[in-house]
């Protein structure tokens, strides 16, 4: 065979090759993953995704094909999203950072599987009628952090007695936020603390926080559990310690990124539980017949160093008490 015809063959064989892969890998049920926040801020989440079906032997591109699809903050492309997993036809429509994605999707299909990761009410939102029989083509794991509002407020309390006035930060659009404000503004009355709530729904607006955090003359700065706002914790402790303040937030990753305190459900534990139900659907279960889950680990997060650098000496009591404690 001449040189030239067995390169012609080589080439033709690597395209046959590469279109039998791309066959193979569009075989294979597709899970896609639509979040309303941004993959920058959230790398915990797709490893505890990934870890989460991989414990559900499912792994990507071996038995399932694993799509992220990152909305960063911006709600309008939710829909459109939705719409294409729809018109691909995805196995399941994996949602998380809120009821709206799974809103979106819901929208979009009364017939593909729907599995949500939430910390916003489900029946509330009108993601699910019933949270033991939630019916049609949705269920998920929902976390309830925004309920814990009050509880922060008194570990922030506890942290820090001397602050007497405490600037909460608020995602205004958030479906939770009032309520969340409203159990916060309870919890401060009840133990004769001033609150002074700061809107943000963007980064510019908590950039614009800066001068109000210097005008209140707030002891300490507590964060509402919101998706947009958690993808912000970086420059929010940022934020903050700028302003030299103690930050509370909902999830340990606060903490992990120089937060002094935080408490709030597992935010893995409810994205694994969630991929047990996608490993379960998938296998023919009807996700009308699984009832909605709640995370049972509560983590109440410490960091020392942060403490320490703001001259905060954390009461030995809340140590004790603390699931995770950096040092």
């Amino acid at each position: 065979m001449k040189r030239r015809e067995f390169v012609v063959l080589l080439g033709a064989g690597a395209i046959v090759g590469s279109i039998s892969a791309r066959a193979e890998q569009a075989a294979l049920p597709l899970i896609g993953i639509i979040h309303s926040a941004s993959a920058a801020a959230n790398g915990y989440i797709v490893d505890a995704i990934r870890r989460g079906l991989k414990t559900a032997d499912l792994v990507d591109g071996q038995n399932v094909a694993v799509e992220f699809h990152w909305a960063e903050g911006h709600y309008d492309r939710l829909s459109a999203m939705a719409d294409d997993l729809v018109r691909r036809h995805a196995a399941v429509i994996f949602t998380g950072g809120g009821a709206a994605p799974a809103r979106a999707a819901k929208a979009a299909t009364r017939a593909i599987p729907i599995v949500f990761v939430s910390g916003d009410d489900p029946v509330q939102s009108g993601i699910v009628p019933s949270l033991n029989q939630p019916g049609g083509n949705v269920t998920g794991v929902v976390f309830f952090n925004g309920a814990l509002a009050a509880k922060r407020v008194e570990l922030l309390h506890e942290l820090s007695p001397s602050a007497s006035v405490i600037a909460y930060l608020v995602n205004p659009n958030g479906p939770q936020a009032a309520q969340e404000t409203k159990d916060v503004l309870a919890a401060a009355k009840k133990l004769g603390l001033t609150i002074h709530v700061l809107n943000a729904s963007t980064q510019r607006e908590i950039d614009e926080t800066h001068a109000q955090l210097s005008q209140l003359h707030a002891g300490a700065l507590l964060t509402q559990a919101d998706p947009f706002l958690g993808s912000q914790r970086a420059s929010i402790i940022a934020l903050a310690t700028r302003n030299a303040l103690p930050v509370c937030g909902s999830t340990r990753e606060y903490v992990k990124d120089g937060a002094v305190i935080s408490y709030g459900t597992s935010i893995r534990e409810a994205y694994g539980q969630a991929c047990i139900y996608v490993a379960r659907i998938l296998k023919g279960e009807s996700p009308s017949n699984l009832p909605v889950m709640q995370p049972t680990t509560f983590e109440l997060s410490i960091n020392l160093k942060a403490a320490k650098l703001l001259g905060l000496t954390v009461p030995p009591s809340l140590i004790a008490r603390a699931d995770n404690v950096i040092e």
